[in-house]
């Protein structure tokens, strides 16, 4: 406890390489008797590729005498628990960053259960919670199931749940008792909730003045895709405060970088970060690509038809979104993201537009190059600003899209440079903030998300359901124009990647859909095609019943 995470992980890399010199003579004289504190199995579940916090976990337990057994991302359910048997591990760890991955890590608990197996099994990842394992996975496996919030936890949890002292059993009760409390607490809120039907959710939605707006017509209405834009060009559009919480590091930045406690380390990683920055780019080590769409669009209860062309006679998507069906205090809307898009009836041309974007092209063989030579504080200093590079093109192109494609805001400076598609068009790359000269520029601006249109990504709290990633695919042809694929989950690959809508009414804003009531879920259903069961496996985070 008297190290930060960027300490303990380059110290890692000196017991790693240490090791791997000593390993021959270490095999050639142990003994029975000599072991690892303990065997732990980790991996990132079935359609799921993100492992930096995994891999950090990793680093941590292994410099803690903990021996790992990383199978890497995309990890079916059978090849964990086969693994799990083969090894004798003492431990399973499962990790996951999207929300369908909750689900998937309950089927791995219930899957362990159903086999006897009796290994503690360890839960982390963004989205996953004490509440959610409580209530959502523990009830499913008689072992023992413990959330590990972040990697600084990881060796306590480890350490008593394998304690050789005969500790294991009381941390195991007392681990089950809270979550019994989790769980009593968590159905408790359940029955206070208040929820409105979906015809009165419908009846409160956001009320806009459609009569005295008109829809501001995008300059382009059509997909243009950027094949190669320069790392250099989003530099400035970084926000540096999620790649120290990556670090497990919180505060803000630049404030973090003279905190009395963190300071010192603060400016050492990002010293780091800027040296391992500037090397990738004159290098090359990471191609950005993206594209970006703009549609005539017409809102239709609580979807969005998407038009073929400005006659607007063909629909050629409809998208889906959710409405808030909690109870509102009077004069608060139920809000839907369809709410935004000028009603079909109204006879207002209104748009909206679609991104996705990836800075994450060519990452895998610097990854390699770096735990090849056990350098695992690089391969994750790598992934992270890779992660920051894919923010800071979201953000970047928003802005282009903003002043430029979509023309709402005052137009910023434009610079033309050769850059060629597959087509060999010749295209504007949109360049105004990429010199911090430029005096207009002001990060906390965007990052504070201070202009005019919002940018909800599938998945995210605004559109909280995965599978309408599949329509933003087939609307901009993704992969062949961006270089990026879904996986049965909808996860994004390669992983510092980016996608969403764009819209652009003044009054549109990110909101939280929260808990849905069945007559939503099954209007949901009836609405994209599906059954009531899949869409309840799709929207189970959201699920009020």
């Amino acid at each position: 406890g008297k190290m930060f995470l960027p300490q303990v992980v380059k110290s890692a890399r000196v017991m790693k390489k240490a090791v791997a010199h000593l390993l021959p003579y270490i095999e050639a004289e142990k003994s029975e008797g000599s072991r690892a504190a303990g065997r732990i199995l980790m991996a990132t579940v079935k359609g799921d590729v993100h492992d930096i916090g995994k891999n950090i976990v990793g680093v941590v337990l292994q410099c803690n005498n903990f021996e790992v057994i990383d199978l890497g991302v995309m990890v079916p359910t059978a090849t964990i628990l086969e693994e799990a048997q083969k090894h004798k591990v003492d431990i399973v760890g499962l990790s996951g960053l999207i929300t369908p991955s909750l689900e998937e890590m309950a089927h791995v608990a219930k899957e362990m259960q159903r086999l006897g197996l009796k290994q503690p099994l360890l839960i982390g990842g963004a989205t996953t919670s004490k509440a959610h394992t409580a209530v959502k996975i523990d009830p499913h496996y008689e072992g023992a199931v413990v959330w590990v919030k972040d990697a600084s936890r990881a060796v306590g949890v480890a350490q008593n749940l394998i304690s050789a002292s005969g500790g294991a059993a009381g941390y195991v009760e007392q681990i089950s008792k809270e979550y019994d409390r989790v769980r009593a607490d968590f159905l408790g809120r359940q029955k206070e909730a208040k929820y409105v039907t979906m015809e009165q959710a419908r009846a409160n939605k956001l009320q806009l003045d459609w009569e005295r707006y008109s829809p501001p017509k995008p300059n382009d209405v059509l997909v243009q895709p950027f094949d190669d834009m320069p790392l250099e060009f989003l530099v400035p559009y970084i926000d540096w405060t999620p790649f120290f919480h990556a670090w497990e590091m919180k505060g803000s930045y630049p404030k973090i970088l003279n905190d009395a406690e963190k300071g010192e380390e603060a400016r050492k990683l990002f010293a780091d970060a800027q040296q391992m920055l500037q090397q990738l780019i004159a290098e090359k080590w990471l191609k950005a690509r993206a594209v970006i769409g703009m549609f005539p669009a017409n809102s239709v209860g609580d979807d969005v038809e998407v038009y073929t062309d400005s006659q607007r006679k063909e629909v050629r998507a409809t998208l889906h979104f959710l409405r808030q069906q909690g109870q509102k205090p009077e004069g608060k809307p139920n809000l839907c993201l369809a709410d935004f898009i000028a009603p079909k009836e109204t006879g207002k041309r209104d748009y909206i537009g679609a991104f996705v974007v990836t800075t994450g092209i060519g990452i895998e063989e610097h990854i390699k190059r770096f735990e090849q030579a056990h350098d695992d504080y690089h391969a994750i200093m790598l992934k992270a600003l890779a992660d920051r590079f894919a923010e800071a093109f979201a953000e970047q192109m928003h802005d282009r899209v903003r002043h430029l494609n979509w023309g709402y805001e005052i137009k910023g400076e434009m610079t033309t440079a050769r850059s060629r598609t597959r087509g060999g068009d010749e295209k504007a790359r949109w360049t105004p903030r990429n010199g911090l000269d430029n005096k207009h520029f002001d990060n906390a601006v965007l990052v504070g998300e201070d202009y005019r249109g919002i940018r909800p990504a599938p998945g995210y709290p605004s559109c909280p359901e995965h599978t309408e990633k599949d329509l933003l695919w087939q609307l901009l042809d993704a992969e062949k124009n961006a270089g990026v694929c879904l996986t049965e989950t909808k996860a994004m690959y390669p992983t510092a990647s980016v996608s969403g809508w764009y819209f652009s009414h003044p009054q549109s804003s990110y909101f939280t859909v929260g808990k849905i009531q069945k007559d939503q879920v099954e209007d949901y259903a009836k609405r994209k095609g599906m059954s009531v069961e899949e869409a309840e496996k799709w929207l189970a985070p959201n699920l009020g019943y």
